[in-house]
């Protein structure tokens, strides 16, 4: 390798994408075509990144097998920031392990980091977990390390387990402060701020407050009956009852929980419920039909009695009643949970990591825009959703996959 493609290479290595084009701008072989890649995804260019990375693969030899994965998994990287999930997994793991056959430790971790991120996104944190498990970052260089620990912290925080996060971003944060690269340090430093900010409120008693996600990890292990808003369970000393496809029955659990000790008036259910403005006696008696759903449903969780004015809650183990509810009551809360991450999205995307139909994206995202909260570009293929912060949002409690004892 010439000198220039080697300067170039330390350039992006230490964060300075211009200091690699200086070098290699004018150049058109394959390794020029590489570099050029990816200094222009550093700097934000990605159709111009992927268009580089693509030529400079099929200007490499059968022969430079290596490089050919390098690019690969640069591709994979873009893939990921712009969103686009569909790409082929497959062809990123043939990298890591080319990578790893001819000993480029360096690359191959960092293909290993960008398939955990893009588990993380679509919530599989068990498989996540498991191309984790066992690996030693030690031997990488600082910048490796922090996004290796990074992406531990990111399965720490998804599974509410708050000390072993706080660890592995000290651990990311000392890492990337050995490597003096700005952009790494700060996505570290934004990372550790969803330790240090409400992801959720704690309703009881008739009074609400936010909460700390170490707050929402003591909750959970705390014995009290709580009834999740964000992933509409009913959860209590370690057994969850879900009733995401039964969004009546958590209606009211979720109604006779805020209200707990006291009861609902049966008119208050109906209008939670069913959304009727006037109770009559049809309403009345699905409402009978529905609370003895509840009642079959919590089991051994909790007790739904019938009182003189309506219905009342109670768990089973004599421990308090809380609900347990997003910063914010939103419609589509989980789409906006996504977006917020400050990223473009297509609705495809949104859809694979929702896991519901593009059909029931689409009308969120229209909802959304109507109301102003999310701006689309681009057209066909290439339309892309965003949003700018949505006070309350995000919160990692509305992101898909599974908190503990899911």
């Amino acid at each position: 390798m010439d000198s220039l493609i080697t300067a170039a290479a330390h350039a992006l290595a230490a964060g300075d994408p211009l200091g690699a084009l200086k070098r290699v701008a004018l150049r058109n072989d394959a390794p020029a075509l590489a570099l050029r890649g990816i200094a222009m995804a550093q700097l934000g260019d990605l159709v111009r990144a992927k268009a580089l990375l693509k030529s400079a693969a099929r200007a490499f030899s059968p022969r430079e097998a290596v490089a050919r994965a390098r690019c690969v998994v640069a591709e994979a990287e873009i893939a990921l920031v712009s969103r686009d999930l569909s790409w082929p997994v497959k062809a990123l793991d043939q990298a890591r392990a080319t990578l790893e056959a001819h000993g480029d430790r360096v690359n191959a971790a960092h293909a290993r980091n960008l398939a955990v991120r893009r588990l993380l996104l679509i919530g599989h944190l068990d498989e996540a977990e498991r191309r984790l498990d066992g690996f030693d970052p030690s031997p990488l260089p600082p910048a490796s390390r922090a996004a290796h620990e990074l992406a531990v912290a990111g399965i720490a925080i998804r599974r509410l387990r708050t000390r072993p996060a706080r660890e592995a971003l000290a651990r990311a944060a000392q890492a990337a402060g050995a490597s003096g690269i700005p952009a790494l340090m700060a996505e570290v430093e934004s990372a550790s701020l969803v330790l240090d900010a409400p992801v959720a409120r704690l309703i009881a008693r008739g009074g609400e407050r936010p909460l700390l996600l170490e707050e929402v990890e003591a909750l959970l292990t705390s014995g009290a009956l709580v009834v999740d808003a964000c992933r509409n369970v009913v959860r209590n000393a370690g057994t969850v009852v879900s009733l995401a496809t039964r969004p009546v029955l958590f209606a009211l659990a979720r109604a006779l929980a805020e209200a707990w000790p006291s009861d609902v008036a049966r008119s208050t259910l109906i209008a939670r419920a069913f959304r009727g403005k006037d109770a009559d006696e049809s309403h009345r008696a699905r409402l009978r039909v529905e609370a003895g759903r509840l009642r079959a449903e919590l089991g051994m969780l909790a007790q739904v009695k019938a009182t003189k004015r309506g219905f009342a809650l109670s768990s089973r183990h004599a421990g308090a009643v809380v609900v347990l509810a997003p910063p914010a009551d939103e419609e589509n809360a989980q789409v906006l949970a996504l977006l917020a991450d400050g990223e473009p999205w297509s609705s495809s995307a949104l859809a694979i990591a929702l896991g519901a139909s593009p059909r029931t994206v689409q009308r969120a995202l229209e909802q959304l825009a109507q109301a102003g909260k999310v701006q689309s570009f681009g057209r066909g293929r290439a339309l892309r959703w965003m949003t700018p912060q949505v006070p309350g949002f995000p919160t990692i409690l509305l992101l898909p996959g599974p908190l503990p004892n899911d």
